[in-house]
């Protein structure tokens, strides 16, 4: 079994897909106050929107709650593209590398996880992908009920 892996995850959403980059984008902060998922989120360098700003989030993970830093690694405008590096904190724990992108089209949010894991023992990273998707959902019903 390799320690390289890649995990995509689609959620059709109601919401028009540029709602969701936006979020991420440019109103992350949102979030604690959409999903029950986030605990906390502040950018801890540089300013949303921009590649290289560092940000942080608090959520609960496995029954406890856990901090993962992340860089803005990659924004792409045209394709409602961002691109997240994990860089410290609990994740950074278990493996070498991870990384997520969220593409958002019309009615469809795609999540990428690729990651390298530091040995073959750590799992792959399902709950977190489920984070992932309970937080678009949450987002999207949000939006829609307003």
């Amino acid at each position: 079994m390799g320690l390289r892996g890649k995990l995509v995850a689609q959620v059709e959403v109601k919401c028009a897909g540029e709602l969701f980059h936006d979020h991420f984008n440019s109103k992350p902060h949102h979030s604690p106050n959409i999903s029950d998922k986030i605990n906390h989120f502040e950018v801890n360098e540089g300013e949303l929107g921009n590649v290289g700003t560092l940000v942080e989030w608090r959520f609960n993970y496995d029954g406890a709650e856990r901090v993962a830093k992340q860089v803005i690694d990659h924004i792409d405008e045209e394709k409602k593209r961002i691109t997240f590096k994990f860089i410290d904190g609990f994740f950074m724990e278990l493996y070498k590398t991870f990384s997520t992108t969220l593409d958002a089209e019309e009615n469809w949010i795609t999540w990428t996880f690729e990651y390298e894991k530091q040995n073959e023992d750590i799992p792959e990273p399902l709950i977190l992908l489920g984070i992932g998707i309970h937080l678009i959902k949450d987002i999207d019903s949000h939006h829609h009920n307003k």
